[in-house]
This record gives C-alpha cells, structure tokens and sequence, in this order.
C-alpha cells in the first residue's frame, strides 16, 4: 500500500492594506495637508495687515507728534500728503476741525493704503500755543 502524500497548499491571507484602504488614507493626509496650507496662507495675510497697520501707526503718530513739537497752531481745513513708512506707500489725510472751545482744535489723521483703503485714523486735541 503506498501511501500517497496529497499536499495541498491552502492560500492564506498575507498581511497589507487593499486599495480602498490605501485610497482613505490618502484622501485623509490631503485633506489634512489642504488645511495646514490654508492656515498658513492665513498666518501670512494677518502678518502683513500687521506690518501695514504699524506702519500706518507710525506715519499717524508722526505727524501728531510733529505738531505737539513745533506747538503749531494748524489751520482750519483738510489736506493730504505722502507718508510712506520705507517701502510702503501711504497716504495721511489730515482734518482739522475747531472744537467748543476756541482755544483748541482737533487733528484727525487718517492713513491710507496704496489701495485708498483706510488703514487707521487717530485724533488729538492741540492747545493754541498763544
């Protein structure tokens, strides 16, 4: 009696992810990725309106400071004038206005962006330096 050896190979299940797998995955990492460069792109803008808005601050600040220096006694009226801060163009648009009191006036400065968009307006109160 011979005794026959039948081997039979059995498929077995081999360890690895099916495509679908492989697709979610991939879809989730985009997505993920999709919304870092988003944020960044945001983190960007904000730094630049900040850049304008300090620099705009310090041409409005300027000019204040200017006429608290020279006690200058600024005419009634508007005017406009450049008011770059090194590489960026702006423009400050002065008002002056009389106030209650005829022994002072108020000085608004507002600044603009290259794009005429305001970018801030400050205010103060100067004494008549008589």
């Amino acid at each position: 009696m011979t005794h026959r050896h039948q081997s039979t190979v059995r498929l077995g299940r081999v360890a690895g992810f099916t495509l679908l797998e492989v697709l979610v995955a991939l879809v989730i990492v985009g997505t993920a990725l999709a919304a870092s460069l988003r944020a960044i792109g945001s983190l960007t803008q904000n730094s630049t309106d900040l850049r304008v808005a300090m620099m705009a601050t310090w041409s409005a600040e300027n000019r204040l400071m200017q006429i608290r220096l020279a006690r200058e006694w600024p005419p009634l009226g508007k005017r406009s004038f450049e008011c770059s801060q090194g590489d960026m163009p702006l423009r400050c648009d002065e008002e002056i206005i009389a106030t209650p009191n005829p022994a002072f006036r108020r000085v608004q400065v507002s600044v603009l962006d290259s794009n005429g968009r305001r970018v801030l307006m400050l205010s103060q109160v100067v004494p008549n330096a008589i």
